[in-house]
């Protein structure tokens, strides 16, 4: 017997495809969920146990005192900050309930997309096969369909592509004058090079259309807790989603990691940089897989085109998994052109990495 819901590898491959979580119950090599394993140290870890009592028994606080812990993280003032129970909780809010019209560059998080109630959501194609985002085209139909939200992910999820910040900038200043907000989800930028640079965050004020929505989960690597935060000098877009937020929406641990974070924040830039060398390493070796395209990534995932002869992303996904229990993710389902050709894994340690190449050449092929 090898758990309580599947008898074989296949049945165990069934089972755990349609999860969304709760992995390391099931003990295989986790390539597919985006973590930061090299953050929180260990004294985050113990710092928690000791106040657990405190923390289990008591009330968090609520969304002014958590923005406050949020504020000295971000540099921004409170009122520009709203904190939810990940970033998932605030795409629920800015899809489900605040825009009447919102479109998406797709591939994408699918979150945006599933979160916007029928016939809300737009998709937009990238260009392809480079999956660079074309702001003038995306403003023009952004208008065509009279959005009043648009979203960028940035580096984006599956491709790990960093969307230039003056392209950005341009995006905001068009989308502006046909009165539609920018959401630029910053998730995954402490993992790209030169991240002040490319950052939003510190120019915020300058784009009153524009909101940085940023999940803490992968870079912090800390997914079990949930939070995420969105920033915002649009007071009035603060407002509208602070008010579709629970009074208690953060639990105890969650705030009490906030209230620890500012004196790791050396450790978790260093975190950040050993990641970043891992996925060097990991991008060069996969490059050396013959006839695959390997996208240069900005984030701690690498998006692949499989070789022409190879198998497909979902029946190599199945193979890595059954063979050598090692789950990456497929493209089947996401909207783009020759989805089942591409598969995206998230960089682990390097050894875990070296031996998901020796892997995927075993299986890649009939």
């Amino acid at each position: 017997m090898m758990g309580d819901k599947y008898n074989t590898p296949e049945e165990k491959y069934e089972y755990i495809s349609k999860q969304h979580g709760g992995y390391y119950r099931h003990d295989f090599t986790d390539h597919a969920y985006l973590y930061n394993l090299y953050f929180p140290p260990k004294a985050v870890f113990k710092h928690l146990k000791e106040n657990i009592e405190d923390l289990v028994l008591n009330y968090p606080m609520a969304q002014d005192a958590l923005a406050s812990l949020v504020s000295k993280i971000t540099d921004q003032a409170t009122e520009r900050i709203v904190v939810g129970n990940g970033a998932a909780e605030i795409i629920k809010i800015l899809s489900g309930h605040l825009a009447k019209k919102i479109i998406v560059p797709v591939p994408s998080f699918n979150e945006y997309v599933n979160a916007a109630p029928k016939g809300r959501a737009v998709e937009f194609p990238l260009e392809f096969p480079s999956f660079q985002l074309d702001v003038d085209k995306f403003s023009a139909e952004a208008l065509k369909e009279g959005a009043d939200m648009a979203v960028v992910v940035t580096p984006n999820n599956p491709t790990s592509l960093v969307v230039p910040k003056a392209d950005l900038i341009r995006l905001a200043q068009k989308l502006e004058k046909q009165n539609c907000m920018l959401i630029v989800d910053e998730s995954f930028l402490d993992f790209t090079d030169n991240k002040e640079q490319i950052s939003l965050e510190q120019e915020i004020h300058k784009y009153p259309n524009m909101a940085i929505l940023k999940s803490m989960s992968k870079a912090f690597g800390i997914c079990g807790i949930r939070i995420g935060y969105m920033l915002t000098a649009n007071l009035e877009f603060a407002k509208a989603v602070r008010n579709e937020i629970h009074i208690w929406n953060i639990n105890g641990f969650a705030e009490e990691f906030l209230r620890i974070l500012p004196q790791y924040l050396s450790e978790f830039k260093a975190s950040c940089e050993i990641v970043k060398k891992d996925r060097d390493i990991f991008y060069k070796n996969l490059c050396a897989i013959e006839g695959m395209t390997v996208y240069k990534p900005d984030a701690n995932y690498i998006f692949c085109r499989l070789p022409d002869a190879a198998l497909s992303g979902p029946e190599v996904t199945k193979r890595l998994f059954i063979k050598y229990n090692i789950y990456i993710k497929d493209s089947g389902g996401k909207t783009q052109p020759d989805a089942e050709r591409y598969i995206r894994i998230a960089s682990r340690t390097q050894e875990e990495n070296n031996k998901l190449i020796a892997a995927l050449k075993e299986v890649m092929y009939e």
